[in-house]
This record gives structure tokens, sequence and C-alpha cells, in this order.
């Protein structure tokens, strides 16, 4: 394939329903919970892993919304991060409370279950609406305010991930090189553009350096918009320590794909109006060498296809606005 894929963000799950989980974690929550589950609603389809995700209707009439996984999933030691981080971010942040957790045992199997606050709500960005894109900034910016400087003392930069073993950093060089191959399906000039990718990455120590708790993985299908317009975020399991605009800027690609005036945006927010602009491309070139890592090789144990055409969507669209930022 050539282009950006269209990924349905509401459709790139593969869950379990309530009724094929253990019955000693349906126990298990159903004692954290202090009442009986009467019903379980359909998982949603959102995300790119096996754990169970659904809302709950109890007995006393709460309605709690469950994420449940086995070890040794991803999602298992994912949603404890999340029950252990809720607590502890202010209330500034808008994010679900954690309500409960469970642990069980099924043969061999050890499973972790948190229940939250159920919210209804609806992802945005799919596509970016003006509407949209401004609630979810002025969330971002609320955000940033408050969790600048962290509140939660045990999170790692940003900037040490970028410098670990498993991270590709190198990417563009070692594909210059011949170590690994030019992905294929991607912008035309790529190839010839790879050695400024690696220059813009150069300097990262500086450029993603910084004291605010980020969410390390904001994406639409990780914030929800109630009916009143209020913009939720979920999945807080990848925080790290990083710039203030870390978090918005990562929104932006996607946006600008979908018709946003990111430029302006740029300009206009207090997260990046004094930001130099070398540091959001070095940003932008950072991802898209992470989001071009393994594209077309099969997804994780654990994950869906679905994840790689994430994940091609991504690159194309990080390096698609640097490419116009950079005027390629």
């Amino acid at each position: 394939m050539s282009g950006a894929p269209v990924v349905d963000y509401h459709a790139t799950s593969a869950r379990p329903g309530w009724d094929e989980l253990p019955e000693s974690l349906q126990q298990a929550c159903a004692v954290a919970l202090g009442t009986e589950i009467v019903a379980a609603g359909p998982s949603v389809g959102s995300g790119f892993t096996g754990g169970f995700a659904a809302p709950l209707r109890l007995a006393d009439s709460r309605v709690v919304f469950v994420k449940a996984a086995a070890e040794p999933m991803h999602a298992f030691t994912a949603y404890q991060r999340e029950a252990e981080v809720v607590p502890q971010l202010p209330a500034a942040v808008r994010v679900p409370q954690i309500v409960a957790t469970a642990y069980a045992t099924e043969g061999d199997n050890r499973w972790f279950a948190v229940a939250s606050q159920q919210v209804d709500g609806r992802m945005p960005g799919t596509p970016w609406t003006a509407t949209d894109f401004a609630t979810v900034t002025a969330s971002c910016e609320a955000m940033a305010e408050a969790l600048s400087p962290s509140p939660l003392g045990d999170l790692e930069p940003f900037v040490s991930e970028v410098e670990s073993d498993g991270f590709p950093k190198d990417l563009p060089d070692q594909i210059r090189s011949g170590d690994r191959p030019l992905p294929g399906g991607f912008q035309p000039w790529l190839g010839q553009r790879l050695g400024e990718l690696a220059e813009l990455i150069h300097p990262y120590p500086e450029a993603l350096a910084g004291l605010t708790a980020t969410h390390g993985d904001l994406r639409p299908d990780n914030m929800l918009l109630d009916p009143g317009g209020r913009c939720w975020t979920v999945d807080w399991n990848w925080l790290a320590l990083g710039p203030r605009w870390m978090d918005w800027v990562g929104l932006l690609p996607l946006a600008h794909h979908d018709g946003i005036d990111t430029a302006s945006a740029v300009a206009a927010s207090s997260l990046t109006a004094d930001v130099p602009p070398e540091h959001l491309d070095c940003f932008a070139a950072v991802i898209g060498a992470y989001m071009l890592d393994n594209v077309d090789k099969p997804p994780p144990p654990g994950c869906t296809p679905e994840l790689r055409r994430h994940q091609r969507l991504y690159a194309w669209a990080f390096l698609e606005w640097l490419a116009v930022r950079r005027n390629w």
C-alpha cells in the first residue's frame, strides 16, 4: 500500500466479553465493588490489546467501567499502573476516578481488574473538527498547568526512554547504512530526507527535557468528550517527565492531517508560543522514527494487527507535518 491508511479507532481491539472472564475474577470484582454485578455492556472497540474493557451495571444501580487482563499481557501491568497513578493526579486533570481493584487466580493465570467511574462520551478526532480541537487544546493546557512540576515522584524522564537500547532513535541512520530496510508505502521523499531526520533527532536531550508529568500516550482514543463538552483523559499508564507541550503537540500531526490549521494553533497556544521550532521538529522526528520501527512486522504478542496500521498512519502524519513545517 502507499499513503496514509484509514484507521477506525472504534474497532481496533479484540476483547473478550464479561462471560468469557474467569468466574473467580467475576466474583472478586463483585466483592471489591461491594455488590452483585447484574449486567455487562459490550467491550469497547478501541485500543490494540485483548484486555477486557466494558461497563458493568451493579445491583445498587451504579454503573462502573471495568478493565481486566491476565499476566503476562501488557495490559495486566498497564491496568495496575493506571490504578496507582489516577488517585495521585490533581483535581484539575479530568480523569475517571478509580472505584475498586481486584485480583484473582484461575489455574496458572493471575488476573487483575480495575473499576473506574463510568463516563458517557465520544471520541474526538474521528475526524478532528475545529470545535473538538479547541476543546481538547484547552484541556491539554489545563493539564499541563496542573502537572507542572510533576506531582508524582516516581516518573522517569522521556529523554531516558529515548536513550534506552530499545528505542529506535538511530533508525534513520540504520536505514541509510543499509542495516535496516526503508519501509515501503511512505512519502516518496523519505529516503532523501533520512539524513535530516537524523539531525533533527540529535538534540533530543535538550529539546525533550522537562519537569511536567506527561500522559505519554495521548491519542483521540484515550480521550472522551462528554455531553457537556468536557474533555476526559483515560489510560494513564505511560507517564514520563517531559516538556509541558509534549502531550498536545503529539495530537497536532493527525489534526493537521484532518485539515486543522495547526501552524496558527502552535503560534497561539501558551504551550508552544515561546518554544523553539526546532524542539517541536525534534519531537516530530523522534516520534516519526518510533512509529516507523517494525511497521512491516507482525504485531507483538497480545496486540491486534491494527496496531501496525496505527503506526503506519502516525508515521505518515508525523512525517507529513514535519515536511510542511520544514518546506520539504
